[in-house]
């Protein structure tokens, strides 16, 4: 059976990782949290996930790639050198990276590609996510997720149209932006809209995480899917094949 180890396994994600990898006909090799080595455990398990800081990333992708383990990673709040680094390490192993590893978040991608790429630059584009108290990034890696889809399907960057604060006298919209809202509050595992807005319609996607074990589901799903794969940097697109 395949091995998984987690980084991050002392975690929300890390733990329900771990109640699903059995439901999946997998092992769980072991798990690391902050301070423990991700050398061993690279070198024991077949693929890795990664749940856990921004701050070990590049640590747990040096272990990874020494090792020639593939590697899934859902950590968010990443920066432009967190990515430079998983260019890197993708030079030598398969690497999955995504804001979020629900199947139905996966999908919903697709379809605010599609919408953004068919809408002209009159329909503006409103992002807005829902999370617990406790989460402690925004806007949340599935929003910035859903607004780089949009920005790429209209031909342009997202850090070049996105809008996160909008506060006191921030005068007419911009055409052609895409504007984000960050709720936080209780327990809510994870809700998105992608909001399409134009004279006299509007359109809504929506996705809402009724439990945390959808992404723990989908986790186990693309790391069995990159066991195998050819070194390189996938998305969880390329598990769905879309």
């Amino acid at each position: 059976m395949t091995a998984i180890g987690i980084y991050g396994s002392a975690g929300r994600m890390g733990r329900a990782i771990a109640d699903t990898i059995e439901l999946h006909g997998a092992d769980l090799s072991g798990g690391v949290d902050a301070g423990g080595d991700p050398a061993p455990l690279a070198a024991l398990s077949d693929v890795l996930v990664d749940f856990s800081t921004p701050s070990a990333l590049e640590s747990h992708l040096a272990a990874a790639r020494a090792a020639g383990t593939p590697m899934v990673i859902g950590t968010t709040g990443l920066s432009a050198a967190h990515h430079a680094a998983i260019d890197a390490a993708a030079a030598d192993i398969a690497v999955l990276q995504t804001g979020n590893t629900s199947v139905g978040v996966t999908l919903l991608r697709e379809l605010v590609a599609q919408a953004a790429a068919r809408l002209g630059a009159d329909w503006d584009i409103e992002i807005v996510e829902m999370h617990h108290r406790h989460k402690v990034d925004a806007p949340s890696g599935t929003a910035n997720l859903l607004g780089e889809a949009a920005a790429t399907a209209r031909g342009t960057t997202l850090s070049e149209v996105r809008v996160d604060d909008r506060s006191g006298l921030t005068g007419a919209r911009s055409e052609g932006t895409i504007g984000f809202a960050s709720l936080r509050g209780g327990s809510v595992v994870g809700d998105h809209s992608v909001i399409f807005a134009s004279e006299g319609e509007r359109i809504e996607l929506n996705h809402r995480g009724e439990d945390r074990s959808i992404f723990a589901k989908g986790a186990v799903r693309a790391a069995l899917w990159l066991v195998g794969q050819p070194a390189g940097r996938y998305t969880m697109g390329d598990v769905l094949a879309l």
